[in-house]
């Protein structure tokens, strides 16, 4: 197994409260990883901590083999990890086009002069219109973010995310505040990205969990409870009664 993240040890302590506590996760190049558990399981503190946004109170994280435990989330970010959040991340009043333009713009080091002369800024039309066209939302490349159901603008963001080139993308609950239309189409996007490219995701809806994931890292209390596939994980005596402990179908 190659290992694209790994942490070891993982603990994260708030004045004497122990939220993540000695978690140790590996996630396979390649693979879409799950990480899931009822509410308060520590999860979101988990996934805060592999992505920098939270710095651990004791234990390592290495990603492509490389030390990033005391690493910035940009820094992170520049080797090819990246995030996106529950909440949709886009530029309301900008074009679909204009969305991926900036992240293209960020990419490439440059300013983010919307000021710019639109032929200036053509010049990353092709390139951010085949990201657009990859997340099924080439018809709507020139309407404002704003006119996009949710779940498009969910998509947009993770073309957003793919113009920055990650080796392997983090999504924080995907599907969370979807209709059913929606988390299938993201659903298909997800699994589509991911042909070549590692996903780890924090996400609430088990059918996703059970249709999308290679993997799955079941937390409680802070703890790793289980970890398999699927049918491991849902048929886990532990898991079944954390689960319904915490008032989960």
């Amino acid at each position: 197994m190659t290992l694209a993240l790994e942490a070891r040890g993982l603990t994260k302590e708030f004045k004497g409260f122990v939220a993540v506590n000695n978690v140790d996760l590996q996630v396979e190049r390649g693979s879409i990883h799950a990480l899931i558990g009822p509410n308060g399981a520590g999860k979101t503190t988990c996934f805060n901590l592999l992505t920098k946004f939270l710095q651990p109170t004791r234990g390592t994280i290495t990603y492509e083999g490389r030390d990033i435990t005391r690493m910035a989330p940009a820094e992170i970010a520049r080797l090819g990890m990246v995030r996106s959040f529950q909440i949709s991340a886009v530029f309301p009043h900008l074009s679909v086009l204009q969305n991926v333009r900036v992240a293209l713009q960020r990419r490439r080091g440059e300013s983010y002069d919307f000021w710019r002369s639109e032929r200036n800024l053509s010049r990353f039309d092709a390139e951010a219109l085949g990201f657009i066209e990859e997340v099924g939302l080439a018809e709507f490349a020139h309407h404002e973010a704003t006119e996009l159901s949710y779940g498009r603008k969910r998509a947009l963001e993770i073309a957003a995310t793919l113009a920055l080139e990650p080796q392997m993308l983090l999504l924080d609950e995907p599907m969370a505040g979807m209709a059913q239309e929606d988390v299938e189409r993201i659903s298909a996007l997800i699994r589509r990205v991911a042909k070549n490219r590692t996903v780890l995701m924090v996400e609430h809806n088990l059918s996703v969990v059970a249709d999308l994931s290679d993997r799955i890292t079941v937390l409680a209390r802070g703890e790793i409870l289980a970890e398999g596939d699927y049918d491991t994980v849902s048929k886990a005596p532990e898991v079944i009664d954390a689960y319904i402990g915490a008032g989960h179908e």
